[in-house]
């Protein structure tokens, strides 16, 4: 038997949740950089920047937060407005604390869908091809 025909679950909310939890360990803050225009994404739209939203998922800025197997959900405020927020993982491309970087920066995993749309299904990437287009993690201080 190949090893190549199991078939694995994402591992996006695995490391989500874990380095979520290793940044609060560290008494850093989490945020995480999303994808505004992956369909099912609830974000407040007048927030949203070059298609992204920066959030702050730490325990004193959201309420109930649920980092489930398919999506990222929890209730806050912005601009003193009450909003239920709600993320599919496939939209959340990276996790890392405000403090200094750390964190992990997600790319696409097979079987997700293509950010372009294209989704030519047996075709890969070289590994020293770069999508254009593609968002790129930057820390404000």
């Amino acid at each position: 038997m190949s090893d190549m025909s199991i078939a694995m679950t994402s591992s996006r909310p695995y490391l989500v949740r874990s380095l979520n939890e290793w940044i609060l360990d560290n008494d850093c803050t989490p945020y995480i950089v999303v994808d505004a225009g992956v369909q099912g994404v609830q974000v407040p739209t007048e927030h949203v920047a070059n298609g992204q939203i920066v959030l702050n998922i730490s325990p004193g800025a959201v309420r109930g937060l649920v980092i489930g197997n398919g999506a990222l959900e929890f209730s806050a405020r912005f601009g003193g407005v009450p909003m239920q927020v709600f993320i599919p993982l496939q939209a959340v491309m990276a996790i890392y604390a405000k403090e200094n970087g750390e964190g992990m920066v997600f790319g696409s995993e097979p079987g997700s869908p293509d950010p372009e749309g294209n989704d030519d299904a047996g075709q890969s990437r070289r590994a020293d091809e770069r999508p254009s287009g593609r968002p790129t993690l930057k820390v404000v201080k």
